[in-house]
């Protein structure tokens, strides 16, 4: 794990724009560092030192001499690519697999990606062609940002680094206010930093002559009935009906769980394991063959402490188990710091949870294993067991329910309310995500000028236009069919249709924004803060290539979510663990916003400079005090505001700020 950085163009003073860059990211690789500066290129490392401690420094060449590469992350398969590039005649003179990749690229071009098991974003420059290849893993695991600053292609793995680069002047994005107060996270390709993108999941960018061209070479599609052609052998055999075998799709995704735990395994140092009171990061704990587990809690209730059930967890397991407990004075405490880290402003309360889980970690090991992904994949969302629920009133003409839905939205908060009015919307039009802010009326109280760009519901509207018209076999040759599944469905009529449920279609918004966005960003900036690499096993290539099939049924049934998941790793782990509902990482900020302490705090936020710049600070205010009062939960609303007010004086006023002005 390491952080990369670089830029185009020569400039008399590449080498000590380099290393400003470089140290802006020391944090992500404390091991060691490493530049290039060529005639057009410029490239930046910092080195987290996991596999081939020795001789794995970056930046690293191909075989031939041609390629230069930076390159963040872990390829889970270079063993086995290796092999075939050393039958293909080319030799090698580290174990690392930062020179498996450089000269997988060498070798198939933009094709080598494909070939990848891992998680990864990496630079290539290639000195003959003088073109820049930037590159991003399947579903987002490791970032990449780039920018153009008078005539500079500037990359790096964050935010910060690209800040560190000569010329650039800060501007906020308030298009990205907009989306972020709905989404809780930064939701656009543009940042919050105008003129800085990230490069997107399953994407690859070509620079050339001054210009650039992104394309996508991966994208996260659900295809119900169907499995990827990456398996090696068949998945399951179809009942009647086309039905799937589920004993037998149960077995398969236990043989490929196994192997994808036996490959996120692979290192020179010791992995150890996240650890909550849940399914996901139990059955990693327990089945891995980590000796070190790590939990933390909030002395709260037992509302928001799992450390109990995590302890059975890790106590049947054997495992030697570390807990934090964090106060709400060093969580508070912690927010400038975590903002700073995360680049961009999270209204996610359990980053900062793991910003603590992260630190602890890193005291004992340098790898550890997290569950992210699960989830998304696998179906294990309670949101997701909407549409079921709304079943009930599904005899009612959509007409009536839509008419019902808008009488009751004038209504007090009651119960019952906002089920009515979700009964009477399209799931297009009510579901953004696994967290839904502010709504675009509350919004346009609340900003300044307004919202001046697109509705959440205009901005996803190409997206959910885009998988209803994805049909049978997709936009790519990725997604095939056994012959008897064909014949069912030349038979029914139905082939070529989009085969999404509303259930799906939830899921498949939360792999493509939600996952990356959020549950991804989070967990790579919070761990990186602290030299701290995360492993997530769940979202490897050859699970994807079964999970992208499964039918609706293997996730949603049994009154509970992810139902073939659960039995699948059920023997690693207590039944009380196994069948437990999903509860998330639960932070007691609800509880500390109605204390004095924090209210006064927040309410100084509330009215600061920074806050009268975007917002009517009066509206502001009114949030606070009903949640104080106890007459709304606003509390996931005062937090989005809070946190991005937090992360604005943080780059823009801040001792952050100041440092990266002074080094400009």
């Amino acid at each position: 794990m390491c952080g990369i950085c670089g830029f185009t163009g020569y400039r008399n003073d590449q080498k000590a724009v380099i290393e400003r860059m470089m140290k802006s990211i020391e944090h992500r690789g404390p091991d060691s560092e490493g530049s290039f500066c060529g005639g057009e290129i410029t490239l930046g490392f910092r080195r987290l030192s996991i596999i081939d401690l020795e001789d794995g420094q970056q930046p690293m060449e191909s075989a031939d001499g041609n390629l230069h590469i930076v390159f963040n992350g872990e390829i889970y398969d270079y063993k086995e690519l290796r092999a075939e590039l050393e039958a293909a005649g080319i030799s090698f003179r580290t174990h690392s697999d930062t020179e498996v990749l450089v000269n997988t690229v060498q070798q198939y071009g933009e094709k080598a990606l494909d070939k990848l098991r891992g998680m990864f974003g990496f630079a290539v420059w290639n000195e003959k062609e003088q073109t820049l290849m930037l590159a991003r893993d399947f579903f987002g695991i490791k970032p990449v940002y780039y920018a153009q600053i008078d005539g500079h292609f500037v990359f790096a793995s964050e935010i910060k680094s690209i800040l560190a680069f000569p010329g650039y002047k800060r501007e906020v994005n308030r298009l990205a206010l907009e989306q972020y107060l709905s989404f809780q996270y930064s939701a656009l390709e543009e940042t919050f930093f105008k003129g800085i993108y990230k490069l997107m999941p399953g994407h690859v960018l070509i620079y050339r002559d001054g210009k650039y061209e992104i394309k996508s070479y991966f994208k996260a599609r659900l295809t119900p009935g169907q499995w990827k052609d990456e398996l090696a052998e068949p998945v399951v055999k179809l009942r009647q009906g086309g039905k799937p075998d589920m004993q037998q799709l149960q077995a398969q995704l236990e043989t490929i769980l196994d192997d994808t735990l036996k490959h996120h395994m692979l290192s020179d140092v010791e992995v150890g394991a996240f650890l909550s009171g849940g399914v996901d990061s139990g059955y990693l704990a327990a089945a891995s063959g980590a000796d070190q587990a790590f939990t933390v809690g909030f002395d709260e209730g037992i509302r928001y402490n799992e450390v109990e059930k995590a302890a059975q967890v890790a106590k049947a397991a054997g495992l030697k188990h570390h807990i934090k407990i964090i106060s709400k004075e060093e969580f508070w405490n912690s927010l400038p710091d975590v903002m700073y880290h995360m680049d961009e402003p999270s209204g996610d309360a359990s980053a900062v949870a793991l910003y603590f889980l992260a630190q602890e970690a890193a005291k004992h090991v340098k790898v550890v294993l997290s569950g992210e992904g699960a989830d998304e994949l696998f179906g294990g969302y309670n949101i997701y067991r909407e549409p079921e629920a709304l079943k009930m009133v599904g005899w009612v003409p959509f007409g009536i329910r839509r008419a019902v839905g808008r009488l009751a939205a004038k209504l007090p908060d009651v119960k019952g309310r906002d089920f009515l009015i979700r009964a009477g919307k399209k799931v297009e039009e009510r579901f953004i995500g696994n967290a839904y802010i502010y709504g675009e009326k509350e919004k346009n109280q609340i900003l300044k000028g307004g919202v001046t760009g697109q509705t959440t519901q205009e901005y996803l509207n190409p997206f959910y236009k885009e998988i209803e018209n994805d049909r049978f076999f997709g936009k790519t040759d990725r997604n095939k069919h056994t012959d008897k599944a064909c014949r069912i469905e030349k038979k029914s009529g139905s082939l070529g249709k989009s085969h999404l449920q509303d259930m799906e279609k939830m899921q498949s918004v939360d792999l493509n924004y939600w996952l990356p966005g959020d549950i991804l960003q989070k967990a790579d900036k919070m761990s990186m803060a602290h030299s701290l690499e995360v492993r997530v096993p769940f979202l490897d290539k050859e699970v994807w290539a079964l999970a992208a099939g499964l039918p609706k049924e293997a996730k949603i049934a049994d009154g509970t979510t992810k139902d073939i998941f659960r039995k699948a790793v059920s023997k690693y782990i207590p039944q009380d663990t196994d069948g437990r509902k999903k509860l998330g990482f639960p932070i007691p900020i609800r509880v500390w916003l109605r204390q004095d302490d924090w209210y006064q705090m927040v309410k100084e936020v509330f009215t600061s400079k920074e806050a009268e710049e975007f917002f009517h600070t009066e509206k502001l205010l009114q949030l606070l005090r009903e949640h104080k009062e106890g007459k709304k939960d606003n509390s996931r609303k005062i937090w989005t505001v809070l946190t991005f007010l937090i992360w604005y004086h943080t780059f823009f006023y801040g001792e952050s700020s100041e440092r990266q002005l002074q080094s400009n």
